[in-house]
C-alpha cells in the first residue's frame, strides 16, 4: 500500500471493529473511498494496525498517529510495531497483545509508548481488535487512540 486511502485496509479495519465492537469505526453513511479517506485524513483518534509477521510492521498510521508518533507514512509503515514501545514497556505490550489475541478486542488499554526522537509519552482509553477478514482469516492487530499524555 503506497497510501492511506486503501479500500482493502479500510474494509479489514472497518469491518473487523464492526464486528468484534459492535459500532461503526467512521460517521454513519461513510463508506468505500469516503470512509477511507475520513479515516486517514480526518479521524480524531490515532490508529494503528500491524500485521502477523514473525516481527509484526505497521501496515497501516493514519495522519493522526503519524503526527503523534513523529513519523510520515512511509517510516511509520516500516516500523516494526515493538518498536512504538519503549525497551522497557516491550514485555507488557506483549502480554497485553496476547490477551487481545485470545479475546478478540479489549477497552480501555493504558499503555507508555515512544516518539520517533524518544519522547515517552502515555497512550490512554485505547482499544485494541484483531483483524479478521470476511473470510475469517487472522490479518493483525489494530489500535485505536484515543488520549495521549505526555511524561516528563
Amino acid at each position: 500500500m503506497s497510501s492511506g486511502v486503501d479500500i482493502d485496509v479500510f474494509h479489514l479495519l472497518s469491518n473487523s471493529y464492526s464486528r468484534l465492537i459492535g459500532e461503526s469505526l467512521v460517521p454513519a453513511g461513510l463508506t468505500g473511498v469516503e470512509g477511507a479517506t475520513w479515516l486517514y485524513e480526518t479521524a480524531p483518534f490515532a490508529l494503528l494496525a500491524h500485521g502477523t509477521q514473525a516481527d509484526p510492521v505497521f501496515m497501516y498510521g493514519n495522519r493522526r498517529a503519524q503526527t503523534i508518533f513523529g513519523y510520515d507514512w512511509s517510516e511509520i509503515t516500516a516500523l516494526p510495531s515493538r518498536l512504538s514501545a519503549g525497551f522497557s514497556e516491550r514485555s507488557e505490550r506483549e502480554a497485553f497483545l496476547d490477551k487481545v489475541k485470545s479475546d478478540g478486542f479489549a477497552r480501555g488499554y493504558r499503555g507508555v509508548r515512544v516518539t520517533k526522537s524518544g519522547k515517552r509519552f502515555w497512550i490512554e482509553d485505547a482499544i485494541v481488535w484483531q483483524l479478521i477478514d470476511d473470510s475469517g482469516a487472522y490479518r493483525g492487530q489494530a489500535a485505536m487512540i484515543h488520549q495521549t499524555t505526555p511524561i516528563d
